[in-house]
């Protein structure tokens, strides 16, 4: 089982260390935090989106098109009763010169995002306590 191990550097910050990558967070100010990061969640939609961008971009540069102009983008719809995501839409802007035999094929390879195919399909998850 791999790892990660979660530091407490002081206010509200908390940060993960993994593969000997710190990545740090920290709440906005207006939520008791200093703002000097992006907050826990924050990192969980980046990575929605920059995993989703990797499969794009493989795309993109197995097939050698062009990328100029591409982007991404994300919309959330929130369900303000669960506090949770309701959906999430992922928008490929793609290059005017992008040829459309490749739109269904470029929407399947962004499809594979580990993070959206972990979503759909959830681990199981358990807290354990340990005294030190």
């Amino acid at each position: 089982m791999s790892k990660m191990e979660i530091t407490f550097p002081g206010n509200q910050k908390v940060n993960a260390i993994i593969n000997s990558t710190e990545i740090k967070t920290d709440q906005p100010v207006s939520a008791g935090g200093d703002g000097s990061a992006p907050a826990p969640f924050e990192l969980f939609l980046a990575s929605l989106g920059t995993c989703a961008g990797v499969y794009a971009l493989f795309f993109f540069q197995n097939r050698k098109l062009n990328m100029e102009g591409f982007k991404m983008e994300l919309k959330f719809d929130w369900n303000r009763e669960k506090h949770l995501l309701d959906k999430v839409e992922i928008i490929l802007k793609l290059p005017k010169d992008f040829p459309d035999k490749y739109i269904p094929a470029i929407k399947s390879s962004v499809d594979l995002c580990l993070v959206k195919r972990t979503l759909i399909d959830p681990p199981a998850f358990e807290t354990m306590v340990e005294k030190q």
